[in-house]
């Protein structure tokens, strides 16, 4: 019997096939959304997915202003930030962060999914999201993929 066969793969930084995929998320539901796209980055969706190594593929997130929140999220998710001050610490609701910059709100759910360390920030540097049709990667010939289906 020929033992070759039964071994797992480990692949390494240089053997990694990346592509290029471009999501629109037009009345996409935000977590929904992110979820898959951070199984995506991370590469758990191919068989040779590999824990330690940035594996995943690079996204590409167009029409941002037109996410859509759930329930009463626009008004009682709160994100935090702090200045590092006594008494800085600042709480803005969903719409305000919206406002302010809509791709804000995916870039933050998506973060929030990945590893927290030196990997995840390095597999965060394969995410870009544009607020409308527009992106400036047209020459990696990104590939629209539904989400839904993926």
């Amino acid at each position: 019997m020929d033992t070759n066969i039964y071994k797992t793969l480990s692949l390494r930084k240089e053997d990694v096939q990346k592509k290029w995929f471009l999501v629109d998320a037009s009345n996409q539901n935000l977590g929904r959304m992110c979820s898959v796209i951070a199984k995506i980055l991370r590469g758990k969706h191919k068989p040779s997915f590999t824990p330690h190594v940035d594996c995943g593929d690079n996204i590409v997130v167009i029409n941002a202003e037109k996410i859509n929140l759930t329930g009463n999220k626009w008004e009682n998710k709160s994100y935090i930030s702090h200045s590092g001050y006594p008494g800085g610490q600042k709480i803005k609701t969903a719409k305000q962060v919206f406002d302010k910059n809509p791709s804000i709100l995916i870039e933050k759910a998506v973060k929030g999914m990945l590893p927290k360390n030196k990997l995840g920030a390095a597999i965060f540097k394969n995410f870009r999201v544009y607020n409308d049709e527009n992106h400036n990667q047209d020459s990696q010939n990104p590939e629209l993929i539904n989400i839904n289906e993926f």
